[in-house]
């Protein structure tokens, strides 16, 4: 595992308070997009609320996942693919970094809504894999 994924999985787990199982790499990932989700949707509440320490803190940890997601990725094998989400991933942490400075609630929305995205085709590779053994 990368050192930005361990960095991730500590802020996870410094958040979240509960073990992660490092056997299922694919199970990692999920727990890691739902760590940024919650973390942005946490910022949100605090910026509506002026809670200014609170929501950098939630933002730094999403941003931390967020690398860790990114540090995961193996462009030796995927390709195109992991290369597209490396933009994707970075082009999230500019958002989330823009969004603490300006206050702005759109693009916490912006970049969960990206997240969910990617979370639900992640969660559907199982299937795709029992449906190819069967």
């Amino acid at each position: 595992m990368s050192n930005l994924a361990v960095k991730a999985v500590n802020q996870y787990q410094s958040a979240d308070n509960s073990s992660i199982v490092y056997d299922d790499p694919h199970e990692l990932i999920l727990r890691l997009m739902n760590g940024a989700i919650e973390r942005i949707a946490q910022a949100r509440g605090a910026m509506q609320y002026g809670k200014v320490t609170q929501k950098g803190e939630f933002l730094g940890k999403a941003i931390s996942i967020i690398g860790g997601l990114e540090g995961c990725l193996d462009h030796t094998q995927e390709g195109t693919l992991s290369t597209n989400l490396s933009d994707l991933y970075h082009y999230m942490i500019i958002s989330l970094t823009q969004a603490n400075i300006e206050d702005d609630i759109a693009k916490l929305n912006e970049i969960s809504s990206l997240l969910l995205e990617i979370k639900s085709a992640w969660e559907q590779i199982p299937d795709q894999r029992q449906q190819a053994g069967a």
